[in-house]
């Protein structure tokens, strides 16, 4: 039965307006609130729900083995060693479970959506001179799926130096939504996270962006939720090493990793695959070295090297 649901929920104009033709903000409101309820009969029947629908929650790997709440166990934690992460210093890694969306070199300030849709750095990002260091840089969008892990961790050794809530709407992100919203990213909530990789500095920004149904994005560096500290950027400086946890989606959405020109694709990433967090995702480029990012074959429908 699932299976037979799921496939007439994945028709794209049902889909796209079964979870966008909606009060999107009342329901977000809505939800968030019943994903909270730690009352057991509520606890039990939510979470039964979600897993009928989300599908496989890989619970084995999860810290504890029963939560308060749907929240709870959206937000689970892993057990220590559950996510390997790459090593090689060059590496940067994934920083959250996810499926790899569009992805490649950018063309100037602009990246890719999907096939025919583009939107700028500048305004996704909120600041256009510091988005200009990017110029020519490499994108890639990681959407992670509502049975995923929500957990995200720094995808180097890095220092936060600043961080800006930019409200928004809460558009569904999936690909129906994608192929049809102008700007879905630009229009979204989102936390912008300006890192230096230490050492050497090379900026790497970091952009989850929130969605329909709880919305909320947190920092583990931060008290209290972002949209209480408004859209002004706010000068920090937080610390990581490679793959420690930054922060966690309240609900499924997207992360848009953003990186300068000496940065590229690691050879392994093609869009549509499957990333668990800490795998390999980009790499510092080297002298004489193939750009693996060159020549991909994107959302767009041709190759990277041309956008």
């Amino acid at each position: 039965m699932r299976e037979a649901l799921g496939r007439w929920l994945q028709q794209e104009d049902l889909n796209f307006a079964l979870t966008n033709r909606i009060p999107r903000r009342l329901l977000t409101r809505l939800v968030g609130g019943i994903c909270r309820i730690e009352q057991p009969l509520v606890r039990d029947a939510s979470i039964a729900l979600f897993r009928f629908f989300a599908g496989d929650l890989a619970l084995h790997e999860a810290k504890l083995s029963s939560f308060r709440s749907l929240h709870d166990c959206f937000v689970r934690e892993l057990k220590e060693g559950a996510r390997p992460v790459d090593p090689d210093p060059s590496v940067v890694t994934s920083p959250c479970d996810a499926v790899v969306g569009a992805c490649g070199r950018m063309e100037g300030m602009t990246v890719i959506q999907a096939k025919g849709r583009t939107y700028s750095v500048e305004e996704l990002v909120g600041e256009s001179a510091a988005a200009r260091s990017l110029s020519g840089g490499v994108f890639v969008t990681l959407r992670l799926r509502a049975n995923m892990y929500h957990r995200f961790h720094a995808p180097c050794d890095c220092r936060v130096e600043r961080v800006r809530y930019v409200p928004g709407d809460v558009w569904n992100v999936n690909s129906a939504a994608v192929r049809r919203v102008e700007r879905l990213f630009c229009r979204n909530e989102r936390a912008v996270l300006w890192t230096r990789r230490e050492p050497g500095g090379t900026p790497l920004v970091l952009v989850p962006v929130a969605a329909i149904l709880v919305a909320g994005i947190r920092l583990r560096f931060f008290e209290g939720p972002l949209r209480a500290r408004g859209g002004a950027a706010i000068p920090c400086d937080a610390r990581f090493g490679k793959g420690d946890e930054m922060g966690w989606f309240e609900h499924g959405s997207t992360i848009i990793v953003l990186g300068p020109p000496e940065l590229r694709l690691h050879s392994s990433i093609t869009e549509g695959m499957e990333l668990r967090m800490g795998q390999p995702l980009l790499r510092l480029g080297e002298p004489g070295a193939q750009d693996a990012t060159a020549g991909r074959v994107s959302a767009a429908g041709g190759s990277s090297a041309t956008r």
